[in-house]
């Protein structure tokens, strides 16, 4: 079954397809043609969005988790059985290859997994107040309370698994949401209205507008009855969106220019896949892809050899053919953006090893080496199939470069040493190291989340929960 383009969408509101004011045609990046026409919210119609899920708050909130639990349960029915068409609308609209965007639709479903077995799990503790004096004879519990009405700003890159890190945790905690996708990718969603509304999920808690961030994303960010705001995107958008959001509730998971260290004694031919997958998978549109390599002086000439031999290997092409690893960028302008920043790079000094260069939207995977760390693609995030790799004396550098950064989401290291492991675990400035891995690791019930300017809260579903819910402390006078 094909997935039908062309096709004009309409906002899901309060559980109905309303028709907009305003549309825009959806452009596939690889192929340039039309793939739909997609709504352009004006604030009126965000207005009625936020004012269904404002209503259904109650309802969601009252809802028993096994129930809440079962809406998810049956959502993860539905989407296996359409798994092969979910995977095509996210290579249609995002240019992902098509054996990618299965491995995307298969995590999403495991999320949603995730989010029916928290529902279930959501629960507060006992305090001892008698540890303090006074507080004899009074028995104290917390419980933990749905917030209400989440707003939901999601990016491109992940546009099913992104959404489900967002939507699935706001359902298993009891709120209601307002998703705006990115406008690149907004089928997915439109996929998912659908999904959730057979699954049984009450009108107006889930509603999808779609449009500019000007409109959409600012009236989400500044409206009162919206209790919290979680967004993925870039460092500008997402400290806009923290500098308005006021109290608001607001988890932001912002990017990176996730680096990894090799170090020396490591065996090479057992990395080598591995860290290409990490630096080009969906054209390095990844926000822990593979972007620095610091690596031993000892192991450099064969590793920069290996790399760019397996590199070679890597398939060009339609990203609905399944033999394609890379495919085109998400915009013509970010092909421009990247061999601007590819030609600073060679005019400062750096040797193009593979790729700096495109065949019409596809930047070919680009390997620089000795890339000076001031570079726009050393210390910016390149969200392209570029990765550097530059060559370390030992270790203690290696870590002083890779926390030289203004990111901080997750870094990577491969050493035979126990002791140098533990010390890159203490010393790394990030969110999550992985010790014997690349940065792009990634499984979807662990806390993800950076610091610096890679963000600020968790996702991974049950630290998405607290995030989305609020403690409430209740005391009982037995006097």
């Amino acid at each position: 079954m094909g997935v039908q383009t062309g096709l004009k969408k309409k906002l899901f509101i309060d559980g109905e397809w309303i028709e907009a004011q305003n549309y825009t045609s959806l452009i596939s990046p690889y192929s340039e043609e039309i793939i739909g026409e997609i709504p352009t919210a004006t604030e009126e119609e965000v207005e009625k969005a936020i004012e269904a899920a404002y209503r259904a708050r109650e309802v969601m909130a009252k809802m028993p988790a096994h129930k809440r639990s079962a809406i998810l349960e049956k959502l993860v029915s539905l989407l296996e059985a359409r798994a092969d068409e979910a995977a095509e609308i996210i290579a249609l609209e995002a240019a992902k290859p098509i054996t990618i965007t299965k491995g995307e639709v298969a995590r999403t479903i495991q999320t949603y997994k995730f989010a029916a077995e928290e529902a279930k799990r959501i629960h507060g503790e006992t305090i001892p107040l008698d540890a303090a004096p006074g507080g004899e004879n009074r028995v104290a519990y917390t419980v933990r309370e749905p917030l209400g009405v989440i707003g939901a700003i999601t990016p491109f890159n992940f546009p099913m698994n992104l959404v489900a890190h967002k939507v699935g945790p706001a359902i298993a905690a009891g709120n209601t949401i307002v998703l705006k996708p990115a406008s690149q990718t907004p089928l997915s969603s439109y996929f998912l209205a659908d999904l959730l509304h057979e699954a049984g999920l009450p009108s107006g808690a889930l509603n999808v507008v779609t449009g500019s961030g000007r409109v959409a994303g600012e009236k989400l960010v500044t409206d009162p009855r919206v209790q919290a705001i979680t967004f993925t995107g870039s460092p500008a958008v997402g400290i806009g969106i923290r500098n308005k959001a006021g109290l608001k509730r607001v988890t932001l998971e912002l990017g990176s220019n996730a680096a990894l260290i090799v170090d020396k004694g490591v065996d090479v031919d057992k990395i080598i896949p591995r860290c290409v997958t990490g630096a080009f998978s969906f054209q390095g549109q990844v926000c822990i892809s593979l972007q620095r390599v610091y690596i031993h002086e000892s192991l450099f000439d064969t590793f920069v050899e290996k790399f760019v031999d397996a590199s070679a290997k890597l398939q060009i092409g339609d990203p609905l053919n399944p033999k394609t690893d890379v495919s085109a960028l998400i915009s013509k302008g970010d092909v421009k953006r990247t061999l601007d920043w590819i030609e600073e790079a060679k005019q400062h000094g750096a040797e193009v090893a593979a790729g700096g260069r495109a065949e019409g939207n596809v930047l070919l995977p680009t390997i620089l080496l000795n890339a000076d760390k001031a570079l726009k693609v050393s210390c910016q995030e390149v969200f392209a199939p570029i990765v550097i790799i530059n060559k370390v004396q030992s270790v203690e550098e290696a870590f002083e470069l890779v926390n030289d950064s203004r990111y901080g989401l997750q870094a990577g290291i491969y050493t035979e040493n126990i002791n140098t492991a533990l010390l890159a675990a203490e010393k790394l400035h990030v969110g999550g190291v992985m010790i014997n891995d690349i940065p792009t690791f990634r499984v979807d019930n662990m806390p993800y989340g950076g610091v610096k300017e890679s963000g600020v809260g968790r996702e991974g579903i049950k630290y998405a929960v607290e995030e989305m819910t609020e403690m409430k402390l209740v005391v009982f006078n037995r006097n």
